[in-house]
């Protein structure tokens, strides 16, 4: 059994993915906790449905962060952690101990970095005129998306095609390509 941890800041979508997929069998993992940096994050609703244990962050700053997941995290079998739409810059005790793959709603190396996010990707995509976006799984390192790509998956961007469409067609490539790039990882 492959043990992950998901850390999600916002609605779980993502995270609801994973746990469906575990549950059609498609993958043979466990999630073990989903961590938030929000307590009214909807993504701790849906992993307390699914029987799952939830935390949520309790400091502030980024060391202090960093410190309180090193101590939690110890308590845990972890294989991955997965970032699903968590917004937070993940620390270097994390980064150095567990392998961490992030899911970004662009085709890195474009749209990404430090305040990059949600509809703020889309919106840039937009407005820049681009042809294709996409998602990019990636593991992460002490850089905001700079980490070395896993798997991208390209959409087509119609000159019709408003932010919210194509955050649509973004997030339906980008749950896919998640799901098989944890099924790989979880078989090596």
């Amino acid at each position: 059994m492959y043990h992950l941890v998901v850390f999600a800041s916002g609605g779980g979508t993502t995270l609801q993915a994973i746990i469906n997929a575990i549950e059609k069998n498609e993958l043979d993992c466990q999630i073990n906790l989903v961590i938030s940096n929000s307590p009214d994050a909807y993504a701790l609703e849906r992993a307390k449905n699914a029987g799952i244990e939830t935390y949520v962050i309790q400091n502030k700053t980024a060391d202090a962060i960093d410190t309180e997941l090193e101590n939690l995290l110890a308590q845990y079998d972890i294989d991955l952690i997965v970032l699903a739409g968590y917004l937070k810059k993940i620390g270097s005790k994390l980064v150095d101990n567990y392998t961490i793959i992030n899911t970004h709603p662009s085709l890195i190396p474009k749209f990404c970095g430090k305040g990059m996010y949600g509809m703020k990707v889309h919106e840039a995509v937009v407005s820049a005129g681009e042809k294709i976006s996409g998602a990019t799984v990636h593991y992460v390192n002490n850089q905001y998306d700079e980490g070395n790509i896993i798997a991208q998956t390209q959409i087509d961007v119609l000159p019709t095609d408003t932010p919210d469409d194509v955050a649509e067609k973004v997030k339906a490539a980008e749950k896919i390509q998640l799901i098989e790039v944890i099924q790989d990882l979880s078989k090596k």
